[in-house]
């Protein structure tokens, strides 16, 4: 009876490991990892989002647009990015393109909470908008910090920031027609999610989730879809302790063409509810910059 018990205890005990280790995201196999090799760095003019396409850059700020060549010089901006709306809106995340059409996420943002939330595609040329996808509030999306578009699957995938239930999932629009597709449901959640993007397959979400104030890196992962493309499991991809100071993470992307890797970080700023309040020794101002990567795994 004695070694019937301990056995029983054993079992538990190691079911309860197990239980313990799902609630983390599961690290990539050695083999299979990609290996990120920082090249350069650029500062930009946005804290928001960043997307490559051809031989043009695209980044956002809250409340602009701007557009770069191959050596990141400025090629166009839009400073009035929200003239053509029905629904107040004023703030911009992480952003992505698609055959010289960018996507934005945009919406009201305040304090930490989001409403008006909307899917609106801008001329990558003259960064004006063109037209809005009508968005499902039933959907139980609370807030909008990044979009990506998979053109293989023709859906557009909506992040959202704010650290609860609602952030659990991607909210999925089509592409072709702008209706809502479902949400994909992550596992284990990831938290504060500043941008999402695709890539063979996969999607990719940077996180928030280190604490500036402590030297905390934050850090990016990816998501397998399941068959049921419904679920995701959740892998962590990359820890950024490569950056120049601690501070926020945000959107991302990948350049197929120059078969590298970008970050949009921000260092400086105190942020409290996604919102800046002051600046941290030694700065005057927040500054905003492009990590760019070399990718080992594509060469």
């Amino acid at each position: 009876m004695n070694r019937t018990i301990s056995i029983l205890i054993s079992i538990c005990f190691l079911l309860i490991l197990c239980s313990c280790s799902a609630e983390e995201p599961g690290d990539r196999d050695a083999e299979e990892a990609n290996v990120y090799k920082l090249e350069t760095v650029h500062e930009v003019n946005g804290r928001q989002g960043v997307c490559a396409e051809g031989d043009s850059y695209w980044v956002s700020g809250s409340t602009t647009l701007t557009k770069y060549d191959r050596k990141w010089n400025v090629v166009a901006e839009n400073k009035d990015p929200f003239e053509g709306y029905e629904l107040e809106v004023n703030h911009i995340g992480d952003i992505d393109v698609y055959q010289n059409e960018l996507y934005l996420g945009v919406e009201y943002f305040m304090d930490g909470e989001g409403k008006n939330i909307q899917v609106a595609v801008y001329d990558g040329d003259t960064l004006e908008l063109k037209r809005v996808f009508p968005f499902r509030p039933d959907t139980g999306q609370l807030e909008c910090s990044g979009i990506a578009v998979d053109p293989d699957s023709r859906t557009v995938y909506l992040s959202s920031w704010i650290a609860d239930e609602s952030s659990s999932y991607l909210y999925m629009y089509d592409l072709d027609t702008g209706e809502y597709k479902g949400k994909l449901k992550m596992e284990p959640q990831p938290e504060w999610i500043q941008g999402v993007a695709c890539y063979n397959g996969d999607l990719y979400i940077t996180c928030d989730d280190g604490d500036a104030d402590d030297d905390e890196p934050d850090h990016m992962y990816r998501i397998e879809v399941g068959d049921d493309k419904e679920t995701g499991a959740v892998f962590l991809e990359k820890i950024f302790d490569d950056v120049k100071r601690q501070g926020e993470v945000e959107g991302l992307t990948f350049d197929k063409q120059q078969k590298t890797f970008l970050l949009l970080y921000n260092r400086g700023a105190k942020i409290v509810a996604g919102m800046p309040t002051g600046f941290y020794s030694g700065y005057d101002h927040e500054i905003h910059e492009v990590f760019v990567y070399r990718i080992k795994s594509w060469e």
